[in-house]
């Protein structure tokens, strides 16, 4: 019988063909950091539900690892953790279908709150794929999590200007050539490493380190304050969200020069040229991707 990967790599030679690996984990990252090292957790959850006030947390993983500040990669060994936990209600047939965790699975399990706080202690940054799920479920469950600086693989990267078609994990994945057994929330947790830890096409820089960067900056969540009624059209084409709480359209930005440039815009295009006063959120990574609210101020444009 041919061996297999001989046939592997013929076939990935061929300009017709794409050969898919199963994802392996690493535990151990043989380079040596060049430079200083920054700890993180890769973190990935499984849940009841979509609501964190009134679902709770089914699975929780991290892998807490090194990453060399040189050169954005990760080094040395890869801890992990990986939980159940019985949330105290059935988990229904659709999240099972998901998750593929039962109800008998999870039944009198529950999360180790010392080995938790123990990766926790020793990190510098936490690293979910959607960190605006999974924060608030986590600092529900381990208050210690909102203590902990956050970014997120998802919105911290654009994914569309580094090349990819989508920013879901299974296809990032997949567009390196590695397909896995998704959501299972330590797998899960492995594949994003994975991806983080390859060159992003565009920047040339680490996923890891991207994240890293963005994570020592603050990003805004502006208001268009009082915007007029006929401006809706134009706030909704530049992305805007309409918060129906609140009646006020929001988007968010990436850094003070985006929320300077949006400033101008918003005077020239939504205000008419007339000095208006808006309110901005200042989110830095201790309350980003949390529910909790940033540093909140009302400035003239």
């Amino acid at each position: 019988m041919p061996d297999l990967e001989t046939m592997a790599v013929t076939l990935a030679r061929h300009p017709d063909y794409r050969v898919l690996r199963r994802l392996v984990p690493i535990r151990h990252f043989e380079r040596v950091a060049q430079g200083p090292v920054i700890r993180v957790l890769v973190l990935d959850t499984e849940t009841t539900g979509l609501d964190h006030a009134n679902d709770k947390i089914i699975e929780l993983a991290m892998l807490q690892v090194d990453v060399d500040t040189v050169t954005g990669l990760p080094v040395g060994d890869v801890a992990v953790y990986d939980g159940l936990e019985d949330p105290g209600m059935p988990i229904s047939k659709e999240i099972q279908a998901i998750t593929g965790i039962s109800s008998e699975m999870v039944r009198g399990q529950r999360l180790d709150e010392v080995r938790i706080a123990g990766l926790l202690a020793g990190a510098d940054l936490v690293i979910a794929h959607n960190a605006g799920f999974d924060r608030p479920f986590c600092e529900a469950r381990i208050p210690a999590f909102a203590q902990m600086a956050w970014g997120c693989s998802f919105a911290d990267i654009d994914w569309k200007k580094e090349g990819h078609g989508s920013a879901k994990l299974e296809y990032l994945a997949l567009d390196k050539g590695w397909f896995y057994d998704a959501h299972r929330a330590e797998v899960d947790c492995h594949a994003l490493l994975a991806v983080l830890g390859e060159p992003l096409p565009a920047s040339s820089q680490s996923g890891l380190a991207k994240i890293i960067a963005m994570s020592s900056m603050p990003t805004y969540r502006l208001q268009a304050t009082n915007a007029p009624f006929e401006a809706k059209d134009l706030l909704k084409a530049r992305a805007y969200r309409w918060n129906a709480e609140q009646k006020v359209w929001h988007t968010r930005l990436a850094d003070e020069a985006q929320l300077a440039a949006e400033f101008e815009w918003l005077k020239s295009a939504v205000y008419g040229g007339r000095a208006a006063r808006v309110q901005v959120e200042k989110l830095d990574a201790e309350v980003k991707y949390s529910s909790r609210a940033g540093e909140l101020s009302m400035q003239q444009i």
